[in-house]
């Protein structure tokens, strides 16, 4: 088992994270999208928890490959080493684990225990590519819980934990500790570190933007000029902001 500290312990600032809760997932992935960035939405992955949580965090990852039978047995839980009960020990206040399992939810990454110990221990969230057992528990926490579904097998059926804080994939998309993910209804993206506080900064903006235009739609406003706006909507909105 490999356990990697050197990569980016910069710690988001108060307004980034700030501006980050506010922000939808939507919001982000366009922003990500114009910078190039077009590989960033977690597929497969939704909000277990049955109110409406959001989630923002820095990444601490936790790597599985495929089990074998005469490695993952129950009894592998006992080991103080396991790199599961590791990363569910280790992970700092604040972060959110993630979990790469491969896109496979035949069987379980976390349950009612472990979640439970995550959030006693102030984790920002849980994200995982696979499933989730005791849903209904999970359903009723109050820190974030995301992953493809709920699956009862436990995971030594068909992951083996191997590696804390390193570069992996969730959902099909590359995760680095430290890397910022935001999650809502519509899923989680994951936003580069480097990259935090000039989308967190547009963000904020972008989504005064889109209150007024929903509130001019709502009027009966066309959608043609005014989403994306052109020059007249553009004046029209900045003499709505100066207005307020």
């Amino acid at each position: 088992m490999s356990i990697i500290n050197d990569y980016p312990h910069e710690e988001l600032s108060n307004l980034t994270r700030e501006r980050l809760t506010r922000a939808s997932t939507a919001t982000l992935h366009t922003l990500l999208h114009k910078r190039g960035f077009r590989n960033t939405y977690i597929q497969h992955v939704g909000r277990m928890n049955d109110s409406q949580v959001k989630m923002v965090g820095q990444a601490y990852t936790l790597r599985y490959i495929p089990a074998r039978e005469d490695l993952d047995v129950v009894a592998a839980f006992r080991n103080p080493e396991h790199p599961q009960r590791l990363a569910v020990e280790s992970v700092p206040a604040g972060r959110v684990l993630v979990s790469d399992c491969r896109q496979d939810a035949s069987a379980a990454s976390a349950g009612s225990i472990l979640l439970t110990r995550l959030q006693v221990r102030e984790c920002a969230g849980f994200v995982s590519d696979a499933g989730v057992r005791d849903s209904e528990y999970a359903g009723g926490m109050d820190m974030p819980v995301f992953c493809t579904k709920p699956s009862a097998p436990t995971n030594l059926t068909k992951h083996h934990a191997v590696d804390i804080q390193q570069p992996i994939g969730c959902g099909g998309v590359p995760v680095y500790p430290g890397d910022v993910l935001v999650g809502d209804g519509d899923g989680v993206i994951v936003v580069p570190l480097e990259l935090a506080d000039e989308v967190a900064e547009e963000a904020s903006g972008m989504e005064a933007f889109e209150d007024y235009v929903l509130e001019k739609v709502n009027a009966g406003a066309a959608v043609i000029g005014l989403y994306p706006p052109n020059e007249q909507a553009q004046e029209e909105y900045q003499a709505y902001l100066r207005s307020k």
